[in-house]
């Protein structure tokens, strides 16, 4: 599947600043997914992959998604939103900023919409801020915020 909108160097670049972009697909959530996360992370704590202790013991009413699993989403659900062209090297340069403000109940689906909210230029290319936020088929709170950083170099 090709991405939604396609930014073509740094002055088409300018012209996205600002806007939002998306939703992206949609993402199921399984508990066969948090556990595969959880084995690669090591985290293995019981409201992630006890499902039974969960819906007994956790607010949640059973088993989440760790954080980090979500905030993992984004390099796959931001390719499918938007692509970068018209620059030699694009460099995932961070994130500046993570908040999780709503859990991600097992089986939930997760989409996101992405917001161009900074361009600095620098040597030999720019610098681009991305808001990230991300949220459940229900949609009450988004369940990450992110604020990603890539670098467009020439």
């Amino acid at each position: 599947m090709s991405p939604q909108n396609v930014l073509d160097g740094i002055e088409h670049l300018k012209e996205y600043q600002g806007k939002e972009m998306g939703p992206s697909k949609w993402v199921k959530i399984t508990q066969d997914k948090i556990n595969m996360f959880a084995e690669a992370t090591g985290d293995h704590q019981w409201i992630h992959v006890d499902v039974e202790r969960a819906k007994k013991e956790s607010t949640y009413g059973g088993p989440i998604a760790h954080g980090y699993l979500t905030l993992s989403l984004i390099p796959d659900l931001f390719w499918d939103v938007l692509e970068v062209k018209g620059f030699k090297t694009v460099i995932n340069y961070g994130t500046n900023k993570v908040r999780f403000p709503a859990p991600v109940p097992v089986d939930s689906s997760v989409c996101m919409k992405v917001t161009l909210a900074n361009i600095t230029e620098i040597k030999n290319g720019v610098q681009c801020e991305f808001k990230c936020v991300l949220n459940t088929e229900s949609g009450e709170k988004p369940v990450c915020i992110a604020e990603i950083v890539f670098l467009l170099m020439n």
